[in-house]
């Protein structure tokens, strides 16, 4: 390894230092957080050319000033004082991993299909993007020209849907994946003789898949392109509202996943879900306002705002109660709001539950368990918040939290979907990942309902695993995920 001249490097760091716009004391601030030990007078003297500095102290000064061009300028500038082992890879993994951060370091989100294609060249893949659409129907191509597929029917699908990774005709396919959860699929084709097959060619592909999911989710919290591309028509402002309200659609820990659906996706107005997953619990709710109306809207992110304020205060379920009904008693003509409020203990498998008007389904080997229906029909002050009810959930169980327009939806007969329908489903699809047990939940209530989604129908499901008793089989890549636990 060379060294870059002990003089040559201070007198860069002092060049890029004057660019920076940092002051000498917002730069020892810096330099002293990643461990230096100079004073603001050792490192003024430095920068003047006055004193020398040991390679580590220089090296952290150029970090420092470094962290400070990536903010305002770009790629980092001040040198290191080795130079030749640190240059740039120019193909590989490596280089594929540094292509893709550096094309999206401030690049607007509809410039990510190139750096993706850029990092795949590095690879020798040719990689195809498509995020799933907010109906979760269809699974729509970043890249111009290329077709739509459908979830239901398609490889790609099959892929989303069990979020999967697998060969078909020489072309590796793999689930798109920000954390937990699904946001679409990535079509690899490799270029030569390559085996889409080669455990090493997977592992590459898996990592790149999670960064690129990473990246898609970044990106579009600050620019529309990646946003329209997923939209087929344009949103109501109430269901605007509400989506920016809510939580993933997935979420999950070592000992519980979290999967929800709420549709129709461009018309929602009268339902939300929340969750929190901590290391001892999971905390759940559903509010349903019913009516698509205007103080439908209203009344839920109401309920949803006092819900949240009195979870962060660390309330209790019956004071997260209370304080949903007092918000919502605030509210001139407000809709009855109902909903549940449930509590999971993940080392014990304790369910404490507080419904309003609903009440949640448990379903255990296929089969759904008789519960006691809610104690009060809607969130209201009155008499207090009702008894918590508590029972104890064995491993691998299902909690279904439902809006009822899932079980109100009716056919061209007048015939509800029902109670029965929902616990049907929820026993067949059981296996499934549950995010994808709530998605074909919803496409079932929307069939019913001849194509046309007449209430809010919401859905959220959550599967609890004991600890150290996970089957094998994961969401995405690896024994280690949680999301098919």
């Amino acid at each position: 390894m060379r060294f870059l001249p002990e003089e040559e490097q201070q007198r860069l760091i002092a060049a890029c230092f004057a660019r920076s716009d940092l002051t000498l004391e917002e730069l020892w601030m810096r330099y002293f957080a990643l461990g230096g030990s100079l004073s603001l007078l050792e490192l003024d003297a430095y920068l003047n050319g006055l004193v020398t500095l040991p390679r580590v102290d220089r090296d952290m000064v150029a970090h420092a000033v470094n962290e400070r061009l990536d903010e305002v300028t770009g790629p980092a500038r001040a040198p290191y004082s080795h130079s030749v082992q640190d240059a740039k890879p120019l193909h590989g993994p490596l280089k594929a991993l540094v292509d893709l951060l550096e094309g999206a370091h401030r690049a607007p989100p509809e410039r990510l299909p190139a750096v993706v294609a850029e990092a795949g060249r590095a690879l020798d893949l040719t990689i195809g993007v498509y995020l799933a659409d907010y109906d979760q129907r269809t699974l729509v191509p970043l890249r111009p020209g290329a077709a739509a597929l459908d979830i239901d029917t398609t490889v790609g699908g099959d892929v989303y849907r069990r979020a999967a990774t697998l060969t078909r005709d020489g072309t590796l396919w793999t689930v798109l994946l920000d954390g937990v959860e699904r946001l679409g699929v990535l079509e690899i084709v490799p270029s030569g003789d390559a085996d889409p097959d080669d455990p090493a060619l997977r592992e590459q592909c898996r990592w790149l898949s999670s960064l690129l999911g990473h990246l898609v989710t970044i990106t579009t919290q600050y620019g529309d392109g990646l946003d329209r591309r997923r939209r087929h028509r344009r949103r109501g402002s109430p269901a605007e509202l509400l989506w920016q309200s809510l939580p993933p659609l997935t979420g999950a820990t070592e000992s519980v996943v979290v999967g929800v659906s709420v549709q129709p996706a461009y018309e929602l107005c009268g339902t939300v879900f929340d969750y929190a997953l901590s290391e001892e619990r999971a905390q759940l709710a559903m509010f349903d306002a019913g009516a698509r109306t205007g103080s439908a809207n209203t009344a839920v992110v109401s309920a949803l705002a006092a819900y949240r304020a009195a979870r962060h205060g660390g309330t209790s379920l019956g004071e997260q109660f209370a304080a949903v009904a007092a918000e919502l008693e605030s509210i001139q003509d407000a809709p009855a709001v109902k909903g549940v409020l449930a509590e999971l203990d993940l080392d014990t498998g304790l369910l404490r539950l507080l419904g309003a008007g609903q009440g949640p389904l448990i379903v255990r080997r296929g089969e759904a368990l008789p519960l006691t229906g809610p104690a009060t029909p809607r969130f209201s002050p009155a008499g207090g918040p009702p008894p918590v009810t508590e029972l104890r959930l064995e491993s691998g169980d299902l909690l279904a939290l439902c809006s009822r327009g899932v079980a109100e939806t009716v056919d061209g007969a007048g015939q509800p979907f029902g109670r029965a329908r929902i616990t049907g489903h929820l026993g067949r699809d059981a296996a499934e990942l549950p995010p994808e047990i709530a998605r074909r939940l919803t496409r079932a209530v929307l069939t019913h309902g001849g194509g046309e989604f007449r209430q809010d129908a919401g859905v959220l499901v959550a599967r609890w695993t004991a600890r150290r008793q996970w089957p094998v089989g994961e969401l995405g890549h690896g024994a280690d995920s949680p999301i098919a636990r």
